[in-house]
């Protein structure tokens, strides 16, 4: 940790993953060291925290006062919190001198499970009712939850001792054995033979304790009767509202098996779901307002990776332009919004994501977030947001409005053709439709993938013609073609663009020569996003016209703005 980095993290200020304590007034006590190391120990993220002792809160560096000794032992704070931490905790302190005060960093690493300190005191770092980041009291169902956040526990595994097979319904074997019938090759037909008995333990809903059968979460939650639900799952509900503005239309809440609340959640779904038709050559083409595999995906999602220790149901909200979906407990750990498409599946509660699989309900491979990028975008609709997730919930937005039918025509005859666009096309084609062009790094960051990789993704697109490229290495950006916009019946938009172009360009250089009083050929070709030779010919043609004046020679040579005189 170098000095410049411990002003920059406190000009920064307090978040969930960085803590100052003041030792302007007195030195901080052993024990609250400790718990402060704890706290951020204990937090959702998967990035190392920092507490920095001899910062205010304010950010201002007030330095820290000695430890146990005249001069403060790195070593000896990181046996301190070893010593009294349970499980120990391994952690990396240093002193670091800014301007005569010296700073006490202490790096904590993220507990792979909860720490508290030796007297057993648990907290954890999180927003407090101010919204500014605190050290909470961490309890033990949150500590569950932590648990199964990373992996460490599935909660649809847990047994329910006091409940046999007797409290699960027939109906809802049935229900399950109809789904994966219905869903013919997604399922394991293997299932479709064995009696409710034989079902419940291959799924792993009951096991067999000492020779009585107990039933699991699990076998409540996929076939327990609607009574048993509420006695031993009372955080387990599912809500359907529709809204129209402030007014409430539907406000309805199920405590279903899951199953059973699938089809009644699909149904309505169906009821309000409008579909129009459009003609793409011979064939007929159906465009719904939302796509219905992208609504039992999110569906399915939210009821697999709720957190079932959290209170609060998994709503599904119909909005006049929107869908939203949402459930209780936040991303598990390692997921995040930028990584979304590409992280691994890490379910939290994994024999129910299994249970779902096995019925054909969820796509086997887990990566059911695909299917609802690709059929949101196919089906000529902006990409679905996560955006409003926090640490608490997960919140996924399908936009509704006006289907783009030019995008679905485009994407139907890509496909008639033999092209089946991947996802990754999707989401540049999409964009390039809503933003005109794009650069490299840009379509890395909307893929999520590394930019190697994403120039593949986007050669592959200019050579089947869809897009062209423009400019070279870190100027080069791409749009679509004119073969393109053709076929999107927008041949007036490529030319536009095209001849917007030199337009845009010769406005930003004379804005910028006129702002910064100079402009260079290298800063013309970053700004404009050109190779160094059309930047050479854009400033030779503005020379030309006598809006700009050249200066010095060859590599030396800059530009300024040319005013003629007044009157």
């Amino acid at each position: 940790m170098t000095p410049e980095q411990i002003r920059k993290m406190a000009a920064g200020g307090e978040a969930l993953d960085v803590e100052f304590k003041s030792e302007r007034a007195q030195a901080l006590a052993d024990r609250e060291l400790v718990e402060a190391v704890v706290c951020l120990a204990n937090r959702s993220d998967d990035s190392p925290g920092w507490l920095l002792i001899g910062v205010e809160d304010n950010g201002r560096i007030s330095g820290a006062r000695p430890r146990h000794d005249e001069k403060t032992d790195p070593a000896r704070v990181q046996a301190l919190i070893s010593n009294r931490t349970r499980p120990s905790l391994s952690v990396r302190a240093e002193v670091v001198n800014i301007g005569g005060k010296q700073i006490l960093a202490i790096e904590i690493p993220v507990a792979r499970q909860p720490v508290g300190t030796a007297d057993g005191h648990y907290l954890r770092r999180a927003i407090g009712g101010d919204g500014k980041p605190a050290c909470t009291p961490l309890h033990f169902h949150e500590m569950q939850a932590q648990h199964a956040s990373r992996g460490l526990l599935d909660y649809s595994a847990l047994q329910l001792d006091h409940l046999g097979m007797d409290a699960l319904d027939p109906l809802e074997f049935d229900r399950y054995r109809r789904a994966i019938r219905e869903n013919r090759g997604r399922g394991d037909e293997a299932l479709l033979g064995l009696n409710d008995l034989e079902l419940a333990k291959a799924l792993g809903a009951v096991e067999n304790n000492n020779g009585t059968v107990v039933m699991r979460v699990l076998g409540a939650l996929l076939f327990g009767r609607e009574n048993v639900l509420k006695d031993a799952l009372p955080t387990h509900e599912v809500a359907f509202q529709a809204l129209s503005g402030t007014d409430v239309e539907v406000n309805d809440f199920f405590r279903w098996p899951l199953l059973r609340a699938m089809e009644e959640l699909e149904m309505r779904f169906r009821a309000r779901n409008r579909e129009r038709e459009i003609q793409v050559d011979m064939l007929r083409i159906g465009v719904p307002d939302y796509p219905e595999r992208a609504f039992r995906e999110g569906v399915a999602n939210a009821l697999t990776h709720r957190d079932y220790m959290r209170l609060g149901a998994v709503h599904i909200q119909w909005h006049s332009n929107r869908l939203e979906i949402s459930n209780p407990g936040g991303l598990p750990e390692g997921v995040r919004l930028d990584n979304l498409l590409v992280t691994q599946p890490r379910p939290r509660n994994p024999l129910l994501a299994d249970a779902f699989k096995r019925a054909g309900i969820v796509e086997r491979t887990a990566r059911g977030i695909d299917t609802i990028f690709h059929e949101q975008i196919r089906n000529g609709r902006p990409a679905p947001s996560y955006e409003r997730t926090t640490e608490n919930d997960v919140v996924l937005t399908l936009p509704g409005g006006k289907a783009n039918l030019e995008f679905v025509r485009l994407v139907a005859k890509e496909a008639r053709a033999g092209r089946t666009l991947s996802l990754d096309g999707l989401l540049i084609l999409n964009r390039l439709w809503q933003d005109r062009r794009i650069t490299t790094a840009e379509a890395a960051r909307l893929m999520q993938k590394p930019e190697a990789e994403t120039r593949g993704s986007l050669e592959t697109l200019a050579e089947s013609g869809l897009i062209e490229r423009r400019g070279e290495h870190k100027a080069r950006t791409w749009h679509l073609s004119a073969a393109t916009y053709r076929r999107l019946d927008k041949k007036s938009a490529y030319i536009r663009q095209r001849g917007f172009e030199p337009l845009q360009q010769e406005q930003m250089v004379l804005q910028y020569a006129e702002s910064h009083g100079r402009i260079t050929r290298g800063q013309v070709a970053e700004l404009c996003r050109i190779t160094h030779g059309q930047a050479t010919r854009l400033l030779r043609r503005l020379t030309d016209q006598g809006r700009i004046e050249a200066h010095g020679e060859k590599r030396g040579r800059w530009y300024s703005r040319k005013h003629r005189p007044s009157g």
